[in-house]
């Protein structure tokens, strides 16, 4: 059975990504024009400088001509290039170079790297910019035949955009709410990416300095080197904004809006600030700083209780439905991507008999020759590259850096037969169901105390042996996987308090790196450091009013400024929302559709009321008799997540909060079929003022999702931002 499976995982891994090109070499490119392989390239070592012109009578040397390799498609990046790229750095190194090639085809003829590139279309259907990290591995594992500048250039292109939340990722070190959803995960995911760009970096000083030795001094300059020393420099700070989302009271990372987090929280709850998962799954998605992730939650015993109660919480999964969320142990999630490497963390804090122990579970227990034999979606090969990965003993948690962290062999003997001609070996002494546990390790029959092996021994070709034992060995390895950005940074700010200012509102600032000074500002005025207030204690605030804060140590960069704005509500009325509303989006409580604060068409952006499948109802309490004189609404449209205008609404009026009068009834009349996101402003002016103590407010949805929808005959949503009372 295990064998079956393993074969049955190879094949998917194969499935894709798919050639594109036809027998010709013709292939339609993102810019849907017919292009051509049949070109022959230039492919080779390079004799000028990496990126210069060759006009300075340097011929190139040793360069051969070859065929230019196949164009593919079906690039699922989010998921693949977690362990199915890595797998094919290993076992399909030429094809890994065709996907890089094809990848700079596509940045050129589209405008950017794919993200999730499906036949020549652009589906943006998941996040990060992932074929960075494909790049990146594949030039830390000396892998030739694609133009490192090209593709070093196309890296840093798409890491400089400003969609999707970059534009605010790059302004304040993380994204919002209000910048864009999933707002945890992509913060996450950029710092990860980011990472990859800094590696690379280095990996172009070091190629740049190679070529320094080889060419006539007069074409010699420094400055490519201090560019590359630069673009390190700016893209490792970047890559630990994931401490900006930190929450040092909690441990998680959670969703921030308006300069501080958002309440009411709950790990295991799968919100819009996430992809695909919750608080529990994405806060240990730090592959490239795990120290520094350590010592965020106060060092090595803190972060272990943290890891351990990950896989033995009794908390379920809360919030949305999110069907890929399976394959759980505690809150660790196997059926989805995000937790692919969890389980190899152990390793780096110097455990990993509790890496061998799950990760031979989750091989057991959620992989079986059958038809439902994986525990999640297959997502292009990655579910089942984590297996041969895995089966092999080993796994490479941050692609980037080449090398992989043991896990657990499952077979008494593994052969790769590379493409350089040399074989490696994985054998498991006394391997079996019970012994999973690893007693001692040799390579090359030399013993080998390192929880981990590099890519270069692998491509050396030899044998990994190891000896088999049914109880944990702790003494089994003496040295351990090391994940560390070498910088100094400062976290930004977090600014807590009330959004909305009744009477007065207590405002606290507080940072999660220690020892650092808070600067801040309640004039508009960006704070200066050593000038402005040093923060020390709590204040109040009783009008509208900004609060701009920065973080700074004595040594290194400050921190990115955020801001903070609050509100003095415009009355003091309140509101019971007879309805109720979702958990996921709350609009900051009943009050929300009164404090003045207005929703964009992000509909997870944290000033949204929403209510699924019923009407939304809703009385308000003007506190005195007042006169009425105009009424209305404004309603948020974005037809793929479910969300309609309603098909009605009315405005009823009352004196005692118990009888009420029809004022105002409104059929919107609005096309169901606009997939625009839209924000529809609704008013009405009475022809006669009614004077009323109480108004209650009433929304019905469409009914049925039409039949026209993916989501057919499911209960649409209804999302308020504001009532109108003047």
């Amino acid at each position: 059975d295990q064998t079956t499976t393993f074969y049955t995982a190879l094949y998917h891994t194969m499935i894709q990504p798919n050639i594109f090109n036809d027998v010709d070499g013709s292939y339609l490119g993102m810019d849907k024009k017919v292009h051509s392989l049949s070109q022959v390239r230039k492919l080779g070592p390079e004799r000028t400088a990496p990126g210069a012109k060759r006009d300075r009578g340097v011929a190139p040397s040793g360069v051969k001509k070859e065929a230019p390799g196949d164009q593919y498609t079906i690039f699922s990046l989010w998921d693949t290039f977690r362990a199915a790229h890595p797998l094919y750095t290993i076992i399909d190194q030429k094809r890994t170079v065709d996907f890089i090639n094809t990848f700079i085809r596509q940045y050129e003829q589209g405008g950017r790297l794919p993200v999730w590139e499906l036949a020549a279309n652009e589906t943006d259907c998941m996040i990060g910019y992932h074929s960075v990290s494909v790049i990146a591995d594949a030039m830390a594992k000396g892998l030739t035949g694609f133009n490192y500048e090209k593709a070093y250039a196309a890296a840093k292109h798409s890491a400089e955009l400003d969609h999707f939340g970059l534009a605010g990722y790059k302004k304040r070190g993380y994204i919002s709410m209000e910048d864009e959803n999933e707002s945890v995960s992509r913060t996450m995911e950029y710092a990860y990416d980011d990472w990859c760009i800094a590696q690379m970096s280095q990996i172009m000083a070091r190629r740049y300095e190679d070529w320094l030795h080889t060419v006539d001094k007069r074409l010699q300059t420094d400055l490519p080197l201090k560019q590359y020393g630069e673009d390190y420099r700016k893209y490792a700070a970047r890559a630990r904004y994931f401490e900006n989302l930190f929450d040092s009271k909690t441990g998680f990372f959670r969703p921030k809006k308006n300069g501080g987090f958002v309440e009411p929280f709950a790990p295991n709850e799968v919100t819009f600030g996430f992809t695909e998962g919750n608080s529990w799954q994405y806060s240990f998605f730090v592959p490239q700083d795990v120290e520094h992730l350590v010592k965020l939650h106060g060092g090595r015993e803190k972060f272990t209780a943290k890891l351990d109660e990950l896989f033995n919480t009794d908390q379920k999964l809360g919030g949305r439905e999110q069907a890929d969320l399976t394959g759980l142990i505690g809150q660790y999630a196997h059926g989805n991507e995000p937790s692919h490497h969890i389980t190899y963390l152990y390793d780096y804090i110097g455990q990993p008999w509790k890496t061998q122990k799950l990760v031979r579970r989750i091989m057991d227990e959620f992989y079986h020759p059958a038809p439902d034999g994986l525990i999640g979606n297959e997502d292009c090969g990655q579910m089942s590259a984590w297996y041969i990965m895995s089966a092999s003993g080993f796994y490479e948690v941050a692609p980037g850096k080449p090398e992989y962290a043991f896990g657990t062999p499952l077979f008494p003997e593994m052969k790769y037969r590379l493409e350089n001609g040399k074989t490696f070996t994985i054998r498991a002494k006394g391997v079996s169901a019970k012994n999973f546990y690893i007693q001692s390790a040799t390579l090359n029959g030399v013993p080998h105390k390192k929880a981990f092996i590099t890519h270069e021994e692998m491509m050396k070709g030899g044998v990994l042996e190891f000896t088999m034992t049914d109880a944990p060995a702790m003494s089994a390895f003496t040295e351990f996987p090391l994940s560390i950005i070498a910088v100094s940074t400062v976290s930004v700010p977090v600014i807590n308090g009330e959004r909305t200012i009744k009477d007065k509102v207590d405002v606290s600032i507080s940072t999660a790196t220690p020892g650092v000074k808070i600067y801040y500002t309640t004039n508009g005025d960006d704070p200066v450091i050593g000038k402005s207030t040093v923060y020390d204690r709590p204040f109040s605030i009783n009008n509208t009013t900004t609060v701009k804060a920065i973080a700074a140590g004595s040594t290194g960069d400050p921190s990115k400024l955020v801001s903070a704005l609050f509100i003095k509500r415009p009355n003091d009325w309140s509101v019971k929302v007879n309805s109720g509303y979702s958990t996921q989006y709350t609009g900051g409580g009943d009050n929300a559709i009164i404090d003045g604060i207005r929703g964009t068409v992000n509909f997870a952006s944290g000033e949204w009321q929403g209510i699924q499948g019923k009407p939304y109802q809703a009385i308000i309490d003007l506190q005195r008799p007042t006169v009425v004189k105009e009424v209305g609404a404004s309603f948020l449209q974005v037809v793929d997540p479910w969300i309609w205008i309603p098909a009605e609404f009315t405005f009823e009026t009352s004196m005692d909060g118990v009888n009420f009068t029809t004022i105002v009834t409104n059929q919107t009349k609005y096309p169901l079929d606009d997939l625009k996101p839209r924000v529809m402003e609704y008013t009405t002016g009475l022809a006669e003022p009614v004077l009323a103590r109480y108004v209650r407010f009433t929304a019905k949805n469409i009914g049925k999702i039409p039949s026209w929808h993916l989501g057919a005959g499911g209960d649409p949503w209804i999302f308020v931002d504001e009532v109108f009372i003047r």
